[in-house]
C-alpha cells in the first residue's frame, strides 16, 4: 500500500514538472515568434522600401499569399503567385503586393477599411443638372 502511494506521489510530481516545463516554453515561443514577426516585417519593409517610397511611421500588417487560385476573382490578386507578400498600411490606406522571388512590386491599391459613404452616388449628378 505504501509503495502505491509513493508511486502516485512521484507520478503527480513528474506530471506537474512536465506541465510547468511546457507551459514555460510555450510563453517563450510566443515571445520569440513575435520578435521573429517583427524582424520579418522590418526586413521586408527594407526590401520593398528600395523599390517604392513607403508610408513613414507605420508598420504594415503582412500576409502571405498561400492560395492564389482562391483570390483570382479579386483584381488586386489577379497576378499573385504563391509566396507573394501583401503589405497593408492601414493609416496610409494602401496595400502593396510584393513578389520576393523576383524582388518586384506586383501591384499597389488603395484600401477602404470600415468606411462607407452615406451619400447617394448619383447626388453630384443631380446637383450638377440643377445648376444647368
Amino acid at each position: 500500500m505504501k509503495k502505491l502511494i509513493l508511486i502516485l506521489v512521484l507520478l503527480v510530481v513528474v506530471l506537474g514538472a512536465t506541465t510547468f516545463y511546457f507551459y514555460k516554453n510555450s510563453k517563450l515561443y510566443k515571445v520569440d515568434q513575435n520578435v521573429a514577426d517583427q524582424a520579418e516585417a522590418k526586413a521586408l519593409m527594407e526590401k520593398v522600401g528600395k523599390l517604392i517610397v513607403l508610408p513613414e511611421g507605420e508598420v504594415p500588417t503582412i500576409a502571405t499569399v498561400t492560395d492564389p487560385e482562391a483570390l483570382k476573382d479579386q483584381a488586386f490578386f489577379s497576378d499573385a503567385k504563391q509566396g507573394d507578400k501583401v503589405l497593408i498600411f492601414n493609416n496610409a490606406k494602401k496595400a502593396i503586393l510584393y513578389n520576393p522571388t523576383l524582388n518586384k512590386i506586383v501591384t499597389i491599391a488603395p484600401i477602404n477599411i470600415g468606411e462607407q459613404k452615406s451619400s447617394d452616388p448619383a447626388t453630384p449628378v443631380k446637383e450638377a443638372e440643377k445648376k444647368n
